[in-house]
């Protein structure tokens, strides 16, 4: 097969214009830009965010489950899905 007259198509980089280069991954830069950093601490107090204490930090105000019932369901329906996935 005879390569292109005019270029096209051609690997040759001579050939093309500058700046004209074609990539499939985006360019990154070298270092993230100084002014872009923002720390923990400053994320945290502008979400107004408080760091947990104990685990009852964790709990639910209240029971999400109506009965002992409802919760044994829920917990056969988690198992089961899980379980199908391995099928």
């Amino acid at each position: 097969m005879r390569p292109p007259q005019d270029g096209a198509g051609c690997h040759d980089d001579a050939r093309r214009p500058p700046g004209d280069l074609v990539t499939t991954t985006p360019e990154q830069p070298d270092r993230w830009p100084v002014d872009d950093f923002v720390p923990t601490a400053e994320l945290a107090r502008r979400q107004g965010v408080q760091p947990i204490t104990s685990v009852s930090d964790l709990a639910a105000a209240e029971d999400p489950f109506e009965s002992d019932e409802e919760y044994a369901e829920f917990l056969a329906d988690l198992y089961a899905s899980r379980r199908a996935d391995i099928a």
